[in-house]
């Protein structure tokens, strides 16, 4: 099976196999999620849970392959991604067979794309984000696509700190940004015994 289609102005010709998620046309809440993701030259992008490609390879047309990586728990949706990133002439992404960011240990990634699965419990998804806040820089983005908003939002707003939601053709597509801080340890409160204390000296 072959999939064709275009997302930020390149075509992209695909392999499927029934096996993989959407094997007979490109999923329509990833075609909305890529709607709305600005992807910068420079950034270095992860696509969790890779199936058969779609969304690393369009990153690599636009950053490059060598800053694209690619994961999938499922060893047929890797070799075809790898067959299909080399039919697309992007043969420097990096994929590989794991359960989630963990399968890396980059924790420099800008961009976080994920179209995490809809028909089971919330384990998967809590993983992805967990995990990919930790594998992000400061200023790091993570974007996903979901159909059920409440629990989503409230995750990422519980680990990020904050979520944009943007609706479209029933979907929802949710961005988090990871956001720099500073450690400062803890002032030492001054009580009226510290403070007799320090009197008598």
């Amino acid at each position: 099976m072959l999939i064709e289609v275009e997302i930020w102005d390149n075509k992209i010709m695909l392999a499927s196999h029934e096996s993989l998620f959407s094997p007979k046309s490109a999923d329509k809440g990833t075609l909305s999620l890529l709607r709305h993701v600005e992807l910068k030259p420079d950034d270095k992008v992860l696509d969790l849970g890779c199936g058969y490609g779609i969304v690393g390879i369009a990153a690599a047309k636009v950053t490059g392959g060598e800053n694209v990586f690619m994961v999938d728990n499922n060893s047929t949706a890797v070799e075809i991604s790898q067959k299909n990133a080399i039919a697309n002439n992007v043969p420097d992404v990096t994929v590989r067979c794991g359960k989630g960011v963990s399968a890396f240990l980059d924790n420099d990634f800008s961009l976080i794309l994920c179209n995490p699965p809809y028909h089971s419990d919330f384990s998967v998804a809590k993983l992805f984000i967990e995990q990919g806040f930790k594998h992000l820089k400061a200023g790091g983005r993570m974007a996903m696509v979901v159909k059920r908003l409440d629990w989503y939002k409230n995750k990422l707003k519980s680990v990020f700190g904050g979520v944009k939601i943007i609706e479209d053709s029933g979907y929802y597509i949710l961005i988090s940004e990871k956001r720099g801080y500073i450690n400062r340890p803890k002032e030492k409160k001054t009580t009226k015994k510290h403070l007799k204390k320090i009197n008598r000296l």
